[in-house]
């Protein structure tokens, strides 16, 4: 039960300053918000490549790395937070992308600035789908919790990793039983979640 929540804790933790930090850099991955003169369009153009880049790593890979290098006390942290961020930077500036034109330039005719224009006109459009991706988010990054565990991240996987070491199978097959039931769970939950914010 402590490795089951460690898990959550640590993918809800991950999730939430993934989304806090996916925020402000969502909008300036959004081409129609960012390409109104050359330096935005720049801007634009740099954030989008960094966050493909960003996500295109898998997160396991980034807490090896960071382990290999002793950068951070919790590996599992720091690469789902990046990997977060990335991943929900990218998909929050698509819903920006997406979102009805029409509000935006009816703020831009009233000689709104950028951050009036983002107030006005873009956020009463997206927070609902945001909210949606958070929580699948979320979702996912239990189950990544798990294998990155094996790499000494924390939380079921590191219990499982130590358990198969030392040949307690019986301690194995509990927490596999725990993992999947943990996930149908939260599977479940999200998808209630998601369908009744959309």
């Amino acid at each position: 039960m402590q490795g089951i929540y460690e898990t959550l804790a640590l993918a809800l933790l991950a999730t939430t300053l993934g989304a806090l930090l996916a925020v402000p850099i969502c909008f300036l991955a959004a081409r129609n918000l960012m390409s109104t003169n050359p330096l935005t369009y720049a801007i634009y153009v740099i954030v989008r490549t960094l966050l493909n880049f960003f996500r295109s790593i898998e997160a396991l890979i980034i807490a090896i790395v960071l382990l290999s290098l002793s950068v951070w006390v919790r590996s599992w942290d720091a690469s789902a937070d990046v990997h977060t961020t990335a991943a929900l930077g990218k998909l929050y500036s698509e819903v920006i992308e997406g979102i009805d034109p029409g509000p935006i330039e009816a703020v831009r005719a009233t000689g709104a600035n950028w951050l009036q224009t983002v107030r006005y006109a873009v956020i009463p459009q997206i927070v609902p789908t945001f909210t949606s991706l958070t929580i699948y988010r979320w979702d996912i990054n239990i189950r990544s919790s798990t294998i990155i565990g094996f790499v000494g991240g924390g939380g079921i996987g590191f219990y499982l990793w130590q358990w198969i070491v030392l040949g307690d199978y019986q301690a194995v097959s509990s927490a596999f039983i725990s993992i999947a039931i943990v996930v149908i769970i939260m599977d479940y939950v999200s998808a209630r979640l998601r369908e009744r914010l959309n």
